[in-house]
């Protein structure tokens, strides 16, 4: 290894064209990453940010928010089942919003969600009829505290007394409120979807879980099927396009992945042809086969290091300079830090094809020129 790092010291220029490549790879990789996290958090933030075991939609729901409705006779019978501990009512509507600043025509997509139980960063006591929270990517719509939004075509009036982060839906921009807020606003917008008092579109529940069957399990029973309940990591995962995107995007990252398998594997058999009467030589003074493909790993280590900080770096600051609320890219360490390991995993792979051409070397034949 003193000897493979001795060579990258003095040779840099050996290894300039694979750090590049390797740098643009680990840009792309990160990026992608990045972009995933960005449309995935934009699309479940509402969900995540719930302090709940279990969201209960009705059972003819298709798993849908929108289609759901929960009536209080079945909440009631949800509250009842052991191992629940608190229940909290959850709406929303899907509306364009007029912004002050703005044009008449120029809506804002915005989710208005109407709560019980407070979601992380949001307070206990849900704010007065009219009032909102607003996502913080509406920032970059013109939105600021004290900002009347006027929503849907019977535009409906909130004003927003507060930020909060990371409460996305489906890429829109939320506003949360009570649900008395909700129920007026979906009311005079969408007389085809209006409500009664009591009815809400899911339970968001906080409980223990009791017995093998779950808490899900119990709470479907005890409600004979009216009831669809599921975890929310379920939740999040059955809303549209989420699985899609994740698995597009995964296909992707894998094809990147092994673009970088080639690249590196490439480049090290080349420079293992280069190297072969050098190999020779170091066999014939007594140097295994291991310790020298020790050496090209470890060089491809070291390749691959460089360009993964580099794409790191280049990566936060993408994060740093993209506004809030335009492009969906999140820049989060564990993606960064998994991206790196993937690709110091693909080097050390793409550099394994050399092995063979390695062992192969034979001292006498590679001094006397016939490799």
């Amino acid at each position: 290894m003193t000897l493979a790092l001795r060579e990258m010291r003095r040779r840099p220029g050996r290894f300039a064209v694979a750090t590049i490549i390797l740098t643009l790879i680990a840009i792309l990789l990160m990026f992608l990453g990045g972009l995933l996290d960005g449309l995935v958090a934009s699309s479940t933030g509402a969900f995540r940010a719930q302090r709940a075991d279990v969201l209960v939609y009705s059972g003819n729901s298709r798993n849908s928010l929108e289609r759901s409705r929960i009536e209080p006779d079945v909440r009631h019978q949800v509250e009842s089942v052991p191992g629940v501990t608190r229940v909290g009512g959850l709406g929303s509507v899907q509306l364009g919003g007029r912004v002050p600043g703005r044009g008449a025509r120029d809506l804002v997509p915005t989710v208005l969600f109407g709560y019980e139980l407070a979601p992380r960063g949001l307070p206990s006591t849900p704010p007065a009829a009219g009032m909102v929270y607003a996502n913080d990517s509406l920032r970059a719509k013109n939105v600021e505290v004290g900002s009347t939004i006027r929503l849907g075509p019977a535009r409906s009036a909130v004003t927003v007394v507060g930020f909060v982060s990371d409460t996305r839906y489906s890429g829109q921009g939320t506003l949360w409120g009570s649900l008395e807020t909700w129920r007026q606003v979906l009311n005079a917008n969408r007389p085809d979807a209006r409500v009664r008092p009591g009815v809400v579109q899911a339970l968001v529940v906080q409980g223990v879980s009791l017995g093998s069957a779950g808490l899900p399990e119990r709470i479907d029973r005890a409600t004979d099927g009216a009831t669809k309940t599921l975890t929310i990591t379920q939740a999040v995962n059955a809303l549209p396009g989420v699985s899609q995107q994740r698995s597009v995007f995964n296909q992707i990252i894998g094809v990147t992945v092994v673009i970088a398998i080639v690249v590196v594997a490439l480049f090290f058999a080349l420079l293992t042809i280069e190297r072969t009467a050098l190999y020779g030589v170091l066999k014939a003074i007594g140097a295994s086969s291991r310790t020298l493909f020790a050496g090209v790993v470890f060089q491809a280590v070291v390749v691959a290091l460089i360009a993964s900080l580099i794409g790191i770096v280049a990566s936060l600051t993408l994060n740093a300079l993209i506004p809030a609320g335009t492009i969906p890219f999140v820049a989060t360490p564990a993606r960064l830090l998994s991206s790196a390991a993937v690709l110091v995993v693909a080097a050390v792979v793409g550099c394994t094809f050399s092995l063979r051409r390695v062992l192969r070397v034979d001292p006498a034949a590679a001094i006397g020129g016939t490799p």
